[in-house]
């Protein structure tokens, strides 16, 4: 039933919102935007479910608003991110337009997961690339190219979604989600080329392999405030996109992810900039999240969503770290930094927290998320438990990205805050990013520990056989048991592998070929387009010309076609020849049908 919560989708006042955050003063505005981000966030715990605001739309159906339990619980973590990313905003001195256009983007993606029909969610999915790309390019200087890169990524990705809804639109005849009542049978993206389309479409947004390149390209450029903002919204509105497209998963898509895990965390490893390194880890972690998307089963769809919900908090957080390293130190660099907890032990604990909580380290709310997952992988492709060697090439996968994970973790504190000491003094955080940091570092260690909080938020119950095929349990022996293994194997590894990653330069990217290839490709077309135009134009103007010369000089155009010269004329006079002229096409339209 519809009622003062289901009036106005939540998307037009966040937009309002972050339009007056631009024009009032900034504490004034950004006090707005924790608030207002505090309002978004109770709404979606207690707006009701259902289908609101249905509309038309050039003649097509239209949902506004889509409550569901997927739709609820992207907005309950949108709304706690919003609060505690406006905060450290405000904290680490982001000018008002900037936490402006970072607004519009959290209300573009609230646009995005609420949205009840494929031509709404893409209409929000472009606005929030334009709003994400305003927020890269305000910072000026290099950001300004990673945008425009980031940018022609978003365009294509958005486009072949485009064309993937409308030829599902062809045979369903309706753009309305499957799950919305008076919506087509076909639960999801129908099979075939638009289903093949619509995951490469998604997976620009969500880091596929080969599709990955801007996003370690983007987000260590902006202020680091901008990059708290953008290390959430884009990737796991991905997720919930391909879920919608593929809600029966599909098992491509489940082995995509198994390998965006591990290339995410090895070429995390290979890095020495800290929001690079972050950034690789953000399609190494939404690889957990497609996979349990592509499983499709009951449990690893809770899994995935259990992650999504998860990885916003520590992922904020470690780049909320990051951020005030860069801050205080002005430094990027791993190499350069050192023994920074003794001068920022706040920092340093919440950045332990959240490593821990990435890696799946037990008693943190990543151990939880990943759990699932890994078990609806294994009761779904295995069908039953077995040894350890019976496992599957998915789960293998998984594992594999989590001691990379751990690995690439222990060499940033060990290289940021651990070892050595810095040269200099540094202050810790400000008030500020420190009431940011650890209400969220709280937030991970709660879910980590009182599981049974985040199972209340997930659209399947874990612990339910009616629900679940297999019921989840946390913290059992042989969970806790391969958690601890996975981080003494990543240790070990560091410590195996710690001289000869210090001795490594820049690994190439695939971006190392794409971004020539592009650039002197593009230089190329534009070239041969102008010079084609060029010798078009020459040839055009010289006919022209020529055209002009025959009508006001006929006697010169006739004798220098025969040989003629001054002493022997043309005999016909001017009158003559048009009257010829004349004669000639008359007797043409005389002759036409």
């Amino acid at each position: 039933m519809a009622g003062p919560l289901t009036t106005v989708p939540p998307v037009v006042v966040l937009l309002a919102v972050a339009i007056a955050i631009a024009f009032l003063p900034r504490t004034a505005g950004h006090a707005l935007g924790v608030v207002a981000a505090g309002a978004a966030l109770a709404w979606a715990w207690a707006v009701p479910s259902g289908v609101f605001l249905r509309t038309t739309f050039l003649g097509f159906d239209a949902v506004l608003l889509n409550v569901d339990d997927f739709s609820r619980l992207m907005g309950l973590i949108f709304g706690v991110i919003g609060v505690a990313a406006v905060l450290y905003s405000y904290a680490s001195e982001a000018e008002s337009v900037q936490t402006a256009f970072a607004y519009s983007y959290l209300a573009t993606s609230y646009g995005a997961v609420f949205a009840g029909d494929w031509l709404t969610l893409l209409f929000f999915w472009e606005l929030m690339a334009v709003t994400s790309t305003l927020l890269v390019w305000h910072y000026r200087g290099p950001a300004v190219r990673a945008g425009y890169r980031y940018a022609i990524f978003h365009g294509i990705g958005g486009t072949l979604l485009m064309a993937a809804i409308l030829q599902n639109y062809a045979v369903t005849g309706t753009f309305l989600f499957g799950s919305v009542p008076g919506g087509p049978e076909t639960t999801g993206i129908v099979g075939g080329f638009p289903a093949a389309l619509a995951a490469v479409g998604i997976g620009v947004n969500v880091g596929f392999i080969g599709l990955h390149a801007w996003l370690p390209d983007t987000y260590p450029r902006p202020h680091i405030a901008a990059s708290v903002f953008l290390c959430v919204f884009t990737t796991k509105t991905g997720v919930y996109g391909m879920y919608r497209a593929f809600p029966d998963g599909h098992v491509a898509i489940a082995y995509m992810g198994g390998g965006m895990a591990v290339f995410g965390a090895t070429f995390a490893l290979f890095q020495n900039d800290m929001r690079r390194l972050l950034s690789y880890h953000i399609q190494s972690q939404v690889g957990y999240m497609i996979a349990g998307v592509g499983i499709g089963s009951a449990l690893a769809q809770a899994g995935a969503f259990a992650h999504v919900f998860n990885h916003i908090l520590y992922k904020g957080l470690l780049f909320m770290t990051a951020g005030v390293v860069v801050y205080r130190t002005g430094e990027e660099n791993l190499k350069k930094l050192g023994g920074l907890a003794r001068q920022m032990p706040i920092t340093a604990g919440a950045f332990t927290i959240a490593a821990l909580s990435i890696a799946g380290f037990p008693g943190f709310n990543g151990f939880v998320s990943k759990g699932i997952v890994i078990d609806g992988a294994h009761y779904t492709f295995v069908k039953g438990p077995l040894p350890i060697y019976e496992w599957t090439t998915l789960e293998w996968l998984l594992m594999l990205g989590g001691i990379g994970t751990f690995m690439s973790f222990i060499k940033f504190g060990y290289y940021a805050f651990f070892h050595g000491e810095y040269d200099g003094d540094v202050e810790d955080a400000n008030h500020g990013q420190s009431v940011a940091m650890v209400g969220v570092a709280a937030l991970c260690v709660v879910y980590g520990l009182f599981d049974g909080a985040l199972f209340s938020l997930l659209p399947y119950d874990v612990t339910s056989e009616a629900a679940v095929s297999h019921v989840y349990k946390t913290y059992t022996v042989p969970h806790v048991v391969e958690g601890v293994i996975l981080g003494l194997v990543g240790l070990v590894g560091f410590a195996l592998t710690k001289k000869p990653l210090s001795k490594l330069g820049r690994v190439p990217d695939i971006d190392s070929l794409t971004n020539p290839v592009v650039f002197y490709g593009t230089r190329g077309l534009v070239v041969g387009l102008t010079e084609l135009y060029a010798a078009v134009d020459r040839v055009t103007v010289a006919g022209a010309k020529t055209a002009v010369n025959s009508i006001t000089n006929p006697d010169t155009v006739y004798n220098g076609a025969v040989g003629g010269d001054a002493k022997h004329p043309i005999r016909a006079g001017i009158g003559l020849s048009i009257l010829v002229l004349a004669v000639f096409v008359t007797v043409v339209l005389l002759l036409l049908p």
